[in-house]
């Protein structure tokens, strides 16, 4: 079985590699299904020919089976979820919708964001699907616009413009495209301001309605409460699983020390109320509820117990908002429950494997998240770690009051295999024989254990959380640093802080605050952000220090192999033979450094950041940043979403250089995030000496032509603005744009940021023989006020980058001047359409199109 449901995880992994979904899904399905079936009758049937084990081809079989059964079970879901599809020539059309709000909307200082579920579309033959995720905007272009206080559950009559799904494209950036698919929406959009959206219904019934408005009061609550508090979004992320409030800053800080995981719903929270409603609905069974009712005598304390302990965790986790390691937990519960329920005894590795199938079988879009593989690897490290030694400890004479019952629910005895609460079926089978057969009882035979003082069992209990710290600290360290590309040195004396006070003390008084009448729950919250501002800045101070993290390039398969390899060796039991020497293995995967282009030669990565600029430029020793992308919101943009975490994931901690051509925010929306994120040596602009960006900067130049400069054979030169212009105080922001070429090894690309034609014919009559170049950024995106035809001719490009947003407002690039560039046989590379595009100039041109050289079938062509 358990082979079974690993093959199966690994299937439906293996199909969101593939770059199309594969034909007839349904009948490979059930043709994989009668294959497995088959397959394992006459495995058994050889087996009692042969009259010999057979377990390694059996195996074999179930993880054969299980991953094709598990691939077209992913193919046929993937297809269910694609079929509703907004049609190319709908997109921008403006519609009227008809439907209900169906989560917790965010609210964001420019709107608000929510996913529509829709029942029907008013008067036009056109196709919509069933969730859309919109967009209520407080104003457009300075004009302020009023905005409906939207509620999870009420209907509403909206006018929206629409689009297809779709979202950036970086190497190792959020897959926006596939968060839409595995949320099952199918198209975005915004509402218009027409002045016909109205509410139609304040609440329509339904399980899901009922559960996201809770979860919307219970966050209302909270935030009336702790109005203006600094972390009050992090109380609401640990009472209703909601991060969206949470500031970037915060998060920093959270993952350099290691102890995100706490601050939302995890799988320890969940455990521990759990645990709290299964004690004490036991204490009360076991007590008749104070009565003289007998209760235990017709129902076991213990499945009481489980049932209530359930019960909470399933409120808990739907709190939530049902998240995989919300999930994960959930379903071993779960697992435990009808264990104890059916009477049936299993081992942790088959609650293990059954959390995880039951997780893929309903959402096979969870193993492209991180949260899926340091949730289950957590879990199968801890196992590894302590399966088989774990000291039981008991208090005297406590075994020889164990029943069948108690051995059953495991209510104080843990199982080799070293999980609390369930017994192994050898050992159950004996507590119920003796007792019946006369056998001897194993607590007869031996005599009872003298009592741990407390002081013992202190002590024993804080070896057991080291150990487990230790096992979770050294095991997580290859799956993290090929997730995050870094690790937190300071992650275990946050987490042994963090994870008790979070625990044990900020969860249960967020919890009891956001339920308990107001006169209570104002005192509990507020203590509970008081503690978490306490902790926020102990952290604070951790993550200060310039060795909290150790950062290296993410890993290639081979290395993370080799580092796995190694850390189980660190992480096996006592007496096996040098188990230091795993340390050996973790080598290339710490020490590892960016890779490079060679002496003499460059490479451009023009990263995929909607309507902005944003590049990349490497030489075999030195980087620079051309321009920084747009602001998307107060705390997003294109530093901290796309070029901060390429740069982390590539092991890059410094810039040499930034470049940021003018003020405009599609520019500059990024460059403080950035410089956050990695030094910046040295930045060069047009902007102000006032500039919050030129203040920031430790070393600023402004850019003027003349300018120029080497780096490892590549030559960089200045051509624009001229350094007069800036006592002009008329230009505008895009006249003095900083116009860089960058040439090696007869080669060139020149970067022309918002250059208009005056710009262009500037430049010809100034330098009209430094303007040939291989590659041109297209200037103002391809506006129609630039790329004259006298400028082309003059750089006359082989390749045209244009750096635009999907549908951008602008309409960029302009129709007549995208056909300008393929009139003169130039290669038109668009960011919208291809991805990030990562150019190498070393004497040949390469271009790789991310979207080309990473196909999914979820995105669109």
């Amino acid at each position: 079985m358990r082979c079974a449901i690993l093959g199966f995880v690994g299937g439906a992994a293996w199909l969101q590699m593939q770059a199309a979904l594969p034909a007839h899904a349904p009948a490979a399905l059930a043709a994989s299904v009668a294959a497995g079936v088959g397959a394992a009758v006459v495995l058994a049937q050889v087996q009692r020919w042969l009259n010999r084990r057979t377990g390694w081809l059996r195996h074999g079989l179930a993880l054969c089976a299980g991953a094709a059964i598990g691939f077209y079970w992913a193919a046929l879901l993937a297809q269910s979820a694609l079929a509703p599809k907004l049609a190319k020539a709908d997109e921008g059309r403006d519609v009227t919708l008809i439907g209900t709000i169906d989560n917790l909307p965010n609210r964001f200082d420019g709107g608000v964001r929510f996913n529509f579920a829709v029942e029907e579309v008013e008067r036009r033959a056109m196709r919509v699907p069933a969730l859309v995720a919109l967009s209520w905007y407080a104003g457009y272009r300075g004009e302020a616009a009023p905005i409906g206080d939207v509620q999870p559950g009420e209907r509403w009559r909206l006018t929206v413009r629409l689009q297809r799904p779709h979202g950036n494209a970086n190497p190792y950036g959020f897959d926006y495209e596939l968060w839409l698919l595995e949320q099952g929406v199918r198209a975005t959009g915004y509402v218009r301001q027409d002045g016909r959206n109205q509410r139609l219904a304040s609440f329509v019934v339904s399980f899901g309605n009922m559960v996201e408005r809770c979860r919307a009061v219970l966050r209302d609550r909270i935030l009336r409460a702790l109005e203006g508090k600094e972390y009050a979004g992090v109380i609401v992320a640990l009472v209703v699983g909601d991060q969206r409030g949470i500031p970037q800053s915060d998060w920093q800080v959270f993952n350099r020390t290691g102890i995100s995981h706490l601050i939302s719903i995890s799988g320890l929270h969940i455990t521990m109320i759990a645990g709290l409603f299964a004690l004490a609905a036991s204490a009360l069974w076991r007590r008749s509820f104070f009565t003289h009712a007998q209760l235990p005598l017709l129902l076991p304390a213990q499945k009481v117990a489980a049932l209530a302990g359930l019960t909470a965790a399933l409120c808990y986790v739907l709190l939530a908002g049902f998240g995989v390691p919300a999930q994960r937990t959930l379903y071993m519960l779960a697992v435990v429950a009808v264990a104890l329920w059916t009477d049936r005894l299993t081992g942790v590795t088959h609650v293990l494997c059954l959390a995880a199938g039951v997780v893929v079988l309903l959402d096979p879009w969870a193993v492209m998240w991180p949260g899926f593989w340091l949730s289950f690897g957590a879990v199968a490290t801890i196992l590894y770690a302590t399966v088989g030694r774990a000291e039981v400890r008991h208090r005297s004479g406590e075994l020889a009051a164990l029943g069948a019952g108690a051995a059953i629910a495991g209510a104080a005895a843990v199982s080799a295999e070293g999980w609390p609460g369930v017994a192994k079926p050898a050992e159950s089978e004996a507590a119920v024989a003796g007792p019946v057969a006369g056998a001897t009882s194993p607590a007869l035979r031996h005599p009872p254990r003298q009592p741990l003082t407390r002081h013992q069992r202190w002590m024993a209990d804080l070896k057991t959380a080291a150990r487990v710290q230790y096992a979770v600290t050294v095991g997580l360290v290859p799956l993290t640093m090929l997730l995050f590309a870094q690790v937190s040195i300071v992650s275990p004396l946050a987490n042994a802080v963090a994870i008790p006070v979070v625990s044990l003390l900020v969860t249960p008084l967020a919890l009891a605050g956001a339920v308990l009448p107001d006169f209570l729950a104002l005192p509990l919250l507020q203590l509970a952000h008081a503690i978490i501002w306490l902790l926020a800045q102990a952290l604070e101070w951790l993550s200060a220090s310039r060795i909290a993290v150790w950062t290296a390039p993410t890993p290639p398969p081979w290395v993370f192999c080799w580092a796995l390899f190694g850390t189980t060796w660190m992480l096996a039991p006592r007496g096996w033979p040098v188990r230091w020497l795993g340390l050996v293995t973790w080598a290339p995967l710490l020490a590892a450094v960016p890779s490079h282009p060679s002496a003499g030669a460059f490479r451009v990565v023009a990263f995929d950041v909607g309507q902005g600029m944003a590049l990349l430029v490497e030489t075999s020793g030195h980087r620079l940043l051309y321009d920084t992308g747009p602001a998307y919101s107060p705390e997003s943009n294109g530093g901290n979403r796309v070029i901060a975490p390429y740069l982390k994931a590539r092991g890059i901690t410094a810039l040499d250089a930034m470049v940021v051509s003018h003020a405009d925010a599609d520019h500059i929306g990024g460059a403080l995030a950035v410089m956050d994120s990695v030094r910046t040596a040295w930045t060069l602009s047009s902007l102000p000496s006032t500039h919050p960006v030129v203040r920031a900067s430790a070393l600023h130049t402004p850019c003027a032509a003349g300018q120029h400069w080497t780096w490892d054979g590549v030559r960089f030169d200045v051509l624009h603005p001229a350094a007069g212009s800036y006592r002009n105080p008329v230009l505008k922001n895009n006249a003095r744009s900083c116009v860089l070429r960058i040439s090696a090894g007869g080669r060139a690309m020149l970067l022309a940021g918002d250059i208009e034609a005056a710009q262009e014919t500037e430049l010809l009559a100034r330098a009209p023989g430094a303007l040939a170049s291989d590659v041109l950024l297209a200037p103002h995106h391809g506006s129609g006020t630039s790329s004259t035809q006298a400028f082309l001719a003059a750089v006359q490009p082989g390749y045209a980058v244009f750096q635009v947003g999907y549908r951008n407002r602008y309409h960029h690039p302009q129709k007549q001047v995208y056909q300008r560039y393929g009139g003169i046989g130039a290669v038109r590379l668009r960011t919208d359409e291809s991805g990030a595009l990562t150019l190498e100039f070393n004497g040949q041109l390469a271009v790789e199109r991310y979207r080309e050289s990473h196909p999914r079938y979820w995105r669109q062509p």
